[in-house]
């Protein structure tokens, strides 16, 4: 190589270089912070408010608009199904009932009731009743709503008590943050407040729930309960806080179920806390000529698990 070539060539990166810097800098992705003004409060102060909360609401007559949506990378699509109009009920200890309507006609797309330990779940369309232990899961990727049990909303929608007694449950609380995504679509960061449930399972202690409070309002706007190995089992949201004669109630409660692949998402449309409800409203009795399935027999539950 000359003279001159090897002072094109040593030009040539000199003046190169520099660009190539330009070119692939890197530089660190600014966190949107929210501004909003954040309020603060102790461990005792939430734990207090969980309690007091639990203690207000004994039970609830809701109208709300049920959105739902199944499917995910287990089952490979989403499907959004149409909105439809619905009826809750609900009463402690562990009582629930849950109709929903088919869109236009009105007639009863699902009917569903649990005493907390077992279910019944009539589904009109197909003219089957499902019944069985609410412990029983029989995944049915072929018909996913047909894992739907009202365990599942009943401890999505009464938040429970932390118990007292620390032989049963320990609680304590984390100052984190979490991702908000405002109406606007826009994301932005949060602090929050956790409060950790350390739940004496049969198997030793496990991480039961967490509820998250925002720290702008001090409300709980998310439930996370877990099983005893430490799966996600529900994912609850509440938003559009209203009063109620006193008592704090989310408008809107979205429920996830990740082994499952469903989303429901519960709208109230009208809301009575604390009526008085008979024992005769969550009883469902099996229709005639309908096709039962009892998912306490092993043959029914693989039936149902094949969707047939």
């Amino acid at each position: 190589m000359t003279v001159a070539r090897r002072f094109r060539a040593s030009f040539v990166f000199l003046i190169v270089l520099p660009l190539a810097g330009c070119l692939f800098r890197s530089h660190p992705v600014p966190r949107q912070i929210s501004n909003a003004p954040l309020k603060t409060a102790t461990q005792a102060d939430l734990l207090a408010y969980i309690n007091s909360q639990a203690s207000k609401v004994h039970s609830m007559e809701a109208t709300v608009d049920i959105d739902t949506t199944v499917g995910g990378e287990k089952k490979g699509k989403i499907t959004d199904y149409q909105e439809i109009r619905g009826y809750v009920l609900a009463r402690k200890p562990a009582m629930l009932r849950m109709i929903g309507l088919m869109p236009l006609v009105r007639t009863r797309a699902f009917d569903m009731v649990s005493d907390g330990q077992h279910f019944k779940l009539w589904i009109p369309p197909k003219n089957r009743f499902i019944e069985g232990q609410n412990q029983i899961e029989t995944p049915n990727p072929k018909q996913p709503l047909e894992n739907l049990r009202p365990q599942h909303i009943y401890d999505a929608l009464l938040l429970r008590a932390v118990d007292v007694d620390p032989t049963k449950e320990i609680a304590v609380m984390e100052s984190a943050e979490e991702t908000i995504t405002d109406a606007k679509g826009h994301q932005h960061i949060e602090p929050d407040y956790e409060i950790l449930v350390i739940r004496n399972g049969d198997h030793g202690w496990y991480l039961s729930r967490k509820i998250v409070f925002s720290r702008v309002d001090l409300l709980p706007h998310r439930q996370l309960v877990y099983d005893q190995s430490g799966n996600l089992e529900t994912d609850a949201h509440y938003e559009g806080y209203k009063d109620y004669n006193g008592i704090n109630f989310p408008s809107q409660i979205e429920i996830k179920r990740p082994q499952e692949e469903y989303d429901i998402t519960l709208t109230i449309v009208k809301l009575q806390l604390n009526e008085q409800l008979t024992n005769d409203q969550f009883q469902l009795a099996r229709p005639p000529g309908s096709e039962v399935i009892h998912l306490d027999q092993p043959q029914a539950a693989m039936r149902a698990g094949d969707g047939k």
